[in-house]
């Protein structure tokens, strides 16, 4: 069963090994790599988990295969039917389920491998963050090939997370993250909103709060590469400038009208006043048409990538209106 929605506000570190961690995986199609996803899972560490699994119309084995599973487990596992809306939609239907009761929950790709302890390094960072506190982990990953090979690692991000970074950029993988109680009931409070991916969004509504961030550079887990990837990872400078190529012809501007859209739509105690100001700036610099005082817009805001490379892309988009 999943967690009674009365239990006490979140563990105590002395308790985090008695955490339960609700784990939100999103499945389609996904019969290929499923059952390693699912056998790493059962191989964590940490052992109090309830699966809950939202399948978007699998055609193949997949289903069969969650059921199979959810036999052969001393943990809950349940299975239920998505939106069919895409992914985003799929995991917010999970993420923002008041129904959904954990001290914990992590989103879970269906094709990917985590290490056995990836549960047990996400709960010990966020244990020590207050109970009212919302609170995100991130971290990076390990490439794989289809076939299971090591292609290396993504990028070791240094600058801090925050929101002004979170409005241009998404730090962490969805498949690597793992939030708090606090971090949900933001989830629920904004809804199924028109986001442009589930784990961008969760930065940059966890961070807007105010709330805490937490970027392991320890790889958690192997993610793999193949043609159905979403995004796909960014290592190399191929995937790099594949990224600015997407940044200047006008889908990074596409993106920031949906995601300040749905930020614009936050109930306001959501939404800290300096981080309101940084969006409302970036929002000006956006759509005046002075070019200096775009700049000066921008410069204003703060936003800033985790890269050198990514700032002068942004810095280029910004002349050409392609933010």
């Amino acid at each position: 069963m999943l967690a009674d929605p009365q239990v006490s506000p979140g563990p105590t570190r002395a308790s985090i090994g008695d955490a339960r961690v609700a784990i939100l995986i999103c499945t389609k199609d996904g019969a290929a790599y499923l059952g390693q996803q699912l056998e790493s899972i059962a191989a964590q560490t940490h052992t109090n988990w309830v699966l809950v699994a939202s399948d978007d119309g699998s055609i193949d084995a997949t289903k069969e295969i969650l059921k199979r599973f959810a036999a052969t487990q001393h943990q809950t596992t349940i299975i239920r039917n998505g939106p069919r809306k895409g992914v985003c939609a799929n995991f917010l239907s999970l993420a923002a389920d008041p129904t959904i009761t954990a001290d914990y929950f992590a989103f879970s790709d269906q094709d990917d491998i985590w290490n056995r302890d990836k549960l047990k390094r996400a709960l010990t960072s966020l244990g020590a963050v207050p109970n009212d506190v919302p609170a995100v982990y991130c971290s990076r990953t390990e490439i794989m090939s289809i076939d299971g090979r090591s292609l290396g690692f993504s990028p070791l991000f240094a600058r801090p997370p925050a929101f002004r970074n979170a409005l241009v950029q998404s730090l962490g993988g969805g498949n690597t993250m793992v939030f708090n109680r606090a971090a949900k009931k933001m989830l629920e409070m904004a809804g199924m909103v028109d986001a442009v991916l589930h784990d961008w969004w969760v930065y940059q509504l966890v961070s807007a709060a105010g709330g805490r961030i937490y970027y392991d550079p320890q790889p958690v887990l192997k993610y793999r590469q193949h043609p159905e990837n979403i995004i796909g990872s960014n290592i190399g400078w191929d995937a790099r400038l594949l990224r600015l190529r997407m940044m200047l012809s006008g889908r990074f501007r596409e993106w920031n009208e949906i995601n300040i859209s749905a930020l614009r739509h936050l109930p306001a105690h959501l939404i800290t006043p300096e981080n309101r100001e940084t969006l409302e700036l970036f929002a000006k610099a956006r759509l005046t048409t002075s070019l200096l005082k775009r700049l000066h817009y921008l410069k204003g805001s703060g936003v800033y990538r985790q890269t050198i490379l990514g700032d002068l892309g942004l810095f280029v988009a910004a002349i050409l209106k392609r933010f």
